[in-house]
């Protein structure tokens, strides 16, 4: 009696293209709507404000006026310059304050851990203007802070926290800093902590385990929450326009003013296309970053 050929199917069932071959076909009639939605409500927006950015003023000026007046007028530099100076601090900042949380988190938080996640995620489910408003509550002259530096003997008289800039500074760390501790932890899971056990059996000490493995090893992490942070403080402007009695003023809260006080909606163009480079720039490095660490985007 002759073998069957392993290399037919058997028996009654169909091949495996073409069991699927009707949902390759349909799939990208399932996608069709939400590319709709983005193509109308995101994609055609962004490329209708890229396009003003470049409209000229009504005298006919340069395609390239806007972004001159930008770049070259030392008001607007100084406004560049700030906006970089908060992303920076704020990013470092959340880092310094962050890695810990989620070190402490992932290795030591046990039936705990629960709890500081449920801390971490409950501000993000609360409306960041309500947030600010409640740092303006604290920080503010007859605020809680203030009456604690006074019962403790540190001032001699209240002070309006709300509108100095340190206030604008720890508003957005409160807000941001979610998301780098988020980052870090979820790459600390994967670490195995045998690594750690074995580093101090050859000798390292704690800090030296956490620095030559624990720490590079969660580089992907610290740079997603980076970029994540940096990109987020570019675009934010409630903060900036409730706290720090306006004496942060950076580009997007510039872009807000220019919207609502002066009309100037060509010139806020050119500014959120500047905003949106910065961006795109910020993306690209972190695709470049997972790819030179072997992981596929």
């Amino acid at each position: 009696m002759m073998a069957q050929d392993s290399t037919l199917p058997a028996k009654g069932a169909a091949p495996r293209a073409a069991r699927r071959k009707p949902y390759v076909l349909i799939r990208p009639v399932w996608a069709l709507p939400a590319v709709l939605f983005l193509a109308v409500f995101f994609v055609l927006p962004l490329v209708h404000n890229f396009l003003r950015g470049f409209g000229g003023d009504a005298s006919g000026q340069s395609p390239w006026f806007y972004y001159a007046k930008l770049f070259t007028d030392t008001y607007y530099l100084g406004i560049l310059g700030e906006t970089l100076r908060v992303s920076l601090v704020v990013t470092v900042a959340c880092l310094l304050l962050g890695y810990p949380v989620a070190y402490f988190m992932v290795r030591h938080a046990g039936k705990w851990n629960a709890l500081i996640l449920f801390c971490l995620i409950t501000p993000l489910l609360t409306s960041v203007i309500m947030r600010t408003f409640g740092w303006q509550v604290l920080l503010s002259r007859t605020g809680l802070l203030s009456q604690w530096l006074l019962s403790m003997g540190l001032i001699d008289r209240p002070v309006d926290l709300a509108r100095q800039p340190i206030a604008v500074y720890i508003g957005l760390v409160h807000v941001l800093i979610p998301f780098m501790v988020l980052s870090i932890a979820a790459v600390l899971r994967g670490i195995d902590e045998r690594l750690e056990e074995s580093a101090r059996a050859l000798g390292a000490t704690k800090l030296g385990a956490f620095l030559r493995i624990t720490l590079p090893l969660s580089l992907d992490g610290v740079a997603t929450g980076c970029i994540l942070v940096f990109v987020l403080t570019n675009g934010s402007f409630v903060t900036m326009l409730l706290l720090g009695g306006g004496r942060v003023v950076t580009l997007p809260l510039l872009i807000y003013q220019q919207f609502n006080l002066t009309q100037d909606t060509l010139f806020a163009s050119a500014m959120g296309n500047v905003l949106l480079v910065a961006a795109l720039v910020c993306l690209v490095l972190q695709v470049r970053f997972i790819r030179r660490k072997g992981v596929k985007a």
